[in-house]
């Protein structure tokens, strides 16, 4: 009985393990490209580090011989040449990087430009600004509705009054009328 509680544990165990591989196998066989990869650069970061050592040690054993055969101008000629050949190489290996840089601050301007172009765009500051656009447009609207409203209470007063004016007129035309022919029935019996 014990045997096939060990036995199922260690089925359970190997079903497990196989599942765990099924699913991490691919980041496993990923991270083992990358650390083979790595290794390959620090063997040959190693190789040019010891390279370099030599061509130090190299140098320095040429510069140890040279100032110890400072006579021998051939030499220092030789070694000027050398020399020179190499500040050239460097001259333009440096103008080269200071290129690279220059292309890549222009890049960064770019991008600078960019992100300041994009935070013109802030949703919450469109938002914010929509919102106070509303709320200005409601109050002139509010006062636009306001002087139509008393626009139109004006000319009624003023149909109002133009009306009165009229009514006014007829009655002193009326009264006018009414005093002439009062005077000329005055004067008819006045005559008579």
């Amino acid at each position: 009985m014990n045997d096939k509680l060990t036995l199922n544990k260690l089925e359970k165990l190997i079903e497990l393990e196989t599942q765990l591989r099924g699913e991490y196998q691919q980041q496993l066989d990923s991270k083992d490209v990358s650390i083979a990869q790595l290794t390959v650069d620090k063997t040959a970061l190693e190789a040019q580090i010891s390279e370099r050592e030599k061509t130090i040690a190299t140098q320095l054993a040429t510069i140890t011989e040279f100032s110890s055969k400072s006579k021998d101008i051939q030499a220092l000629e030789q070694r000027n040449r050398e020399l020179h050949n190499r500040s050239d190489k460097m001259k333009d290996e440096v103008a080269t990087v200071k290129s690279r840089v220059k292309e890549l601050q222009k890049d960064l301007a770019a991008e600078r430009a960019e992100l300041a172009e994009l935070k013109k765009y802030d949703p919450q500051r469109l938002r914010k600004n929509l919102d106070t656009s509303k709320k200005k447009l409601a109050d002139k609207t509010a006062a636009a509705d306001k002087l139509q409203k008393s626009l139109n209470q004006t000319r009624a007063e003023n149909t109002q009054l133009e009306q009165k004016v009229k009514d006014l007129e007829a009655e002193v035309a009326a009264s006018a009328d009414a005093e002439q022919s009062d005077s000329s029935e005055d004067d008819k019996q006045a005559a008579a």
